[in-house]
Order: C-alpha cells, then sequence, then structure tokens
C-alpha cells in the first residue's frame, strides 16, 4: 500500500525559536518516525525571498533551521529533507501552474488583502504600494511545492487553511484541462497544538521580536526566560493560569500530572521568581542534549551540507519524472520521438 505523503515547509528568514519547537518542529520529528508516512520536510528558500532581501541572513537561517532538525532527531532516512532551491522543477511547475490559476483567485489571498487594506489606511496612497509579485502569487508556489510530490496532507495552522484551498482549485483546474496527474491535498489542522506566547505576551512570533531562540546558550536561556512579562501580584498570592505566558508554555512541555501540580501551585500564589525558575528548568531538560548536537552541527556546515545534498537527490529522483510527464501533458515535448 502506498505511503501516506505528509510535506511542511520552515521558510528561512529567521532562528528558531520555542513556538516553532512546540507548535510545529517536535510533532514534526516525530512523524519523521513513522514508517507508515513518507515525510517531505524542505527548507522554503524562494519564499524566503518575498519579504527579506538580506542574503547573509537568508544563508544563516538556513543554517541554523538545518542544523536544528538534524540536532532534534531527524530521520533522513525515512524523510526527505531537502532545500526547495535545490529542486528546479519546483519552480518550472510553479509557471505552469500559474498559466491555468485565475488572477481573482490571487486577489482573495489573505496576505495580499491585507497588504492592501494596509495601504488603503493611508489616504491617497497606491493599494499595491511596496507590494511585490512575490507576495501576490506566492500561493501558487505554494501548490507547487505540494503538488511537485503529490503530498496528501499538508500540516498546517488555521491562518494557512486557505492556502491549501487554493492548492486544491489550481490542481483541479489542471487535471480538468490535462488530465489526472495531481493529487488533492488535505490540510491538517491540529486543533490543540500549542500556541506558545512570547516576551511580551503576544503569540511569538519574530516579526514582534519577542522570541526566544530554542538553541540560545544555556546562561543566556535563563535570562530570557526570566524577562517574560508577568503581573504585578506578589508571592502567596493566588494566580490565575489562564492566559499567563510563563504557563501556556510550561504546558506545552510538561505532562498531565505535571501540569495540575503547578496549577495547584498557582492557586497557592507561586512566586513568579520560583515559576520561571521552575519552567527553565523544565525546557532545558528537554532540549538541552540537542542544543550540543546542535552547536556541534553549527561548527561542521560541510556535514549538514551533505544531509541536503542527500534530500535533494532523494527529492529529485521524484521532480524529475514527474516534470517531464507534466511537460509532456501540457505538450512541450520534442517534436520528434
Amino acid at each position: 500500500m502506498r505511503k501516506q505523503i505528509v510535506l511542511t515547509g520552515i521558510t528561512t528568514t529567521g532562528t528558531p525559536h520555542l513556538g516553532n519547537y512546540a507548535g510545529a518542529i517536535r510533532p514534526a520529528i516525530e512523524a519523521s518516525k513513522n514508517a507508515d508516512v513518507r515525510p517531505f520536510y524542505f527548507m522554503a528558500d524562494y519564499h524566503a525571498l518575498i519579504k527579506c532581501q538580506e542574503p547573509e541572513r537568508v544563508r544563516q537561517s538556513s543554517l541554523e533551521i538545518a542544523a536544528t532538525w538534524l540536532a532534534l532527531g531527524l530521520d533522513t532516512s525515512n524523510a526527505v529533507f531537502y532545500r526547495q532551491s535545490d529542486v528546479p522543477e519546483i519552480p518550472e511547475l510553479c509557471w505552469m501552474l500559474s498559466c491555468v490559476t485565475a488572477k481573482g483567485l490571487m486577489n482573495r489571498a489573505h496576505a495580499y488583502k491585507a497588504a492592501v487594506a494596509e495601504n488603503e489606511e493611508v489616504e491617497g496612497n497606491d493599494p499595491d504600494k511596496g507590494i511585490n509579485l512575490g507576495l501576490f502569487s506566492y500561493p501558487v508556489l505554494m501548490a507547487a511545492d505540494m503538488l511537485m510530490f503529490n503530498a496528501n496532507k499538508v500540516p498546517v495552522g488555521k491562518d494557512q487553511i486557505q492556502h491549501i484551498e487554493m492548492a486544491r482549485d489550481i490542481a483541479s483546474r489542471f487535471n480538468h484541462l490535462y488530465g489526472e496527474h495531481f493529487a488533492i491535498p488535505e490540510a491538517v489542522v491540529d486543533e490543540h497544538a500549542a500556541t506558545i506566547l512570547g516576551l511580551d505576551g503576544r503569540k511569538m512570533s519574530k516579526s514582534y521580536n519577542n522570541t526566544i531562540p530554542l538553541f540560545e546558550t544555556e546562561k543566556k536561556f535563563k535570562k530570557l526566560i526570566n524577562k517574560i512579562k508577568t503581573n504585578s501580584l506578589e508571592p502567596g498570592e493566588p494566580k490565575d493560569p489562564k492566559g499567563c505566558t510563563l504557563f501556556g508554555i510550561y504546558k506545552a512541555f510538561a505532562s498531565e500530572s505535571e501540569v495540575e501540580e503547578i496549577s495547584q501551585r498557582y492557586a497557592e500564589g507561586i512566586a513568579w521568581g520560583e515559576m520561571k525558575k521552575v519552567l527553565f528548568e523544565k525546557i532545558n531538560a528537554e532540549i538541552a542534549p540537542a542544543r550540543e548536537r546542535y552547536y556541534a552541527l553549527m561548527d561542521s556546515p560541510k556535514h549538514i551540507e551533505e544531509q541536503l545534498q542527500e534530500g535533494a537527490i532523494k527529492a529529485r529522483e521524484i521532480s524529475v519524472p514527474f516534470m517531464q510527464s507534466i511537460r509532456e501533458a501540457v505538450g512541450i515535448s520534442p517534436v520528434t520521438k
């Protein structure tokens, strides 16, 4: 029986942080060890170019992300781990999909609409000011990422569901015109996935500059935990765990019994300093071994590159012949056999 294909992309614009780990990386690492699934994990460096015109940042982020996944135990014997730009068939497919994609569909993309709305708030401003074609059409590149490997399942957050729906529309249109070539991908949304809050109490995100890098040195990691914003309740005063950043992060790393125990300590008025100590020790115990492997990998970029090239070979064993069949389907083929 054909294994289900699960695909996940990671944009190379920042340093992996606690929110990335708890929400996406940790479950993906576990899934990479499932023999009944064929996971495809890729570094979306073409996507990074849409908003980031800092070459060194893209390069450094690619290195850090690859080192992170490998240090955490990604099973590359089962999973295909590759860099998007190492598979030239993806942008080629993107162009072919663009030619069957309605502009009206792209007009409805959330990211584009949000950028236009922001521009329109400024009186007399051009609604498309500062919006590049990459931002407008990147859902087509996302569709190419999924359809190239006929992904069955694509784990996403709720804010990304629209992109899967667009990919489904694009695939269906292509199949209607040229025959059944693409599997129709399905979004997988984990309703119980942890949403980790950052230093300021908002969702942890590099755009808010409120992240805690996953593999910061132990000393700096502890310092960042201590910087997490709390209210002014004194030790001994009962505290509500709901909406508390410290509790939310702890819950993503602790067992049910540990969460119950710490909830009781909140009711008893645990001091914020004590809770931060508990949180640091809990997370550090889980990531410390991987932290050592991470720094060893960062010192061995050649090994990381070898792993990525091996992944690219696996990916292209699929993409090259598949793209040939797509070319033939649309009429791009030699005039003589």
